[in-house]
């Protein structure tokens, strides 16, 4: 397979999101995906992590079956929260036995029933500077437009991403609703000496509800040019599904236009939403 790095310094990407299943049918209803979402010819596919280093074995299980099955890259992401440097060491030996050649470096989120955990990296640039040092792997790392939730400032935020993003080759941004802030971010990295790629993440609204509540726990607004055409058909669950998918067209569009290096779609297992988006971008762009 390839590096995403060299994907991004040849073209433009693209790539999809997916969580590993937890259950057979849910295996079942992620390989259906897949095999719709061929049609797209990605890049490469992303597979998340669970809240403090929960449910390690399904990612990897779900990263080495993708690598062994598509004919896309795969990405793993790794976070650093609870693990030790052994047990990050031995996923990375999986990884490079079965090909994989890129990793996603996060914080990630404490476990969700707040008891505590042993780590031992404090920060998502101390994984970084291990894969670095580890030099089998093309490194990305997460990007927040709006500004990380748990950052003192946006500047703080910029200065710390761009320190990241010189042992990196790339980021991948938390879903956004405005271009703007996506460009903002590029502008500022830039002007702290930094011009890795910046990949956007597209969410398609498709559960109102749901993407509010995805929304405020990535500290992601949700702007009222998005709001005001969604509230008013808030109880028609398919006109808000046409809508969202229309907006999240709009916003692809606007991303290309402006030189985004790729579109990174946050897919949630299911490929009609992903679909459609990328119908809209290519009409659009016709």
């Amino acid at each position: 397979m390839a590096r995403i790095c060299d994907l991004l310094a040849n073209a433009r990407t693209v790539s999809f999101e997916f969580f590993p299943p937890a259950t057979i049918e849910g295996a079942v209803q992620l390989s259906t995906t897949l095999n719709e979402l061929e049609v797209l010819r990605p890049d490469f596919l992303s597979v998340t992590y669970g809240a403090g280093g929960s449910g390690r074995d399904r990612t990897v299980d779900t990263v080495l079956a993708i690598e062994r099955e598509r004919s896309a890259s795969t990405m793993a992401h790794l976070t650093c929260v609870g693990h030790t440097v052994a047990e990050v060491d031995e996923m990375l030996d999986t990884y490079a036995a079965n090909g994989v050649e890129n990793i996603l470096a996060l914080a990630g989120d404490p476990p969700k029933g707040g008891e505590p955990v042993v780590s031992d990296y404090q920060y998502a640039s101390d994984l970084v500077r291990h894969l670095r040092a580890d030099g089998r792997f093309s490194i990305g790392v997460a990007a927040h437009p709006e500004g990380h939730p748990r950052s003192s400032g946006r500047y703080t935020d910029r200065r710390l991403l761009a320190q990241k993003l010189e042992h990196a080759d790339f980021a991948i941004t938390q879903f956004f609703f405005d271009a703007a802030d996506y460009f903002s971010l590029v502008e500022d990295l830039r002007s702290l000496g930094c011009h890795k790629p910046i990949v956007p993440g597209v969410i398609p609204i498709v559960n109102a509800a749901q993407v509010e509540k995805f929304a405020a726990m990535a500290g992601a607004k949700i702007p009222k040019s998005v709001s005001g055409r969604i509230a008013p058909i808030a109880d028609d669950p398919d006109a808000v599904r046409a809508v969202g998918i229309e907006i999240a067209g709009e916003l692809c569009r606007e991303l290309l236009d402006g030189g985004a290096p790729g579109l990174h779609l946050y897919t949630l297992n299911r490929s009609a939403a992903t679909l459609s988006v990328f119908d809209q971008v290519v009409m659009m762009a016709s």
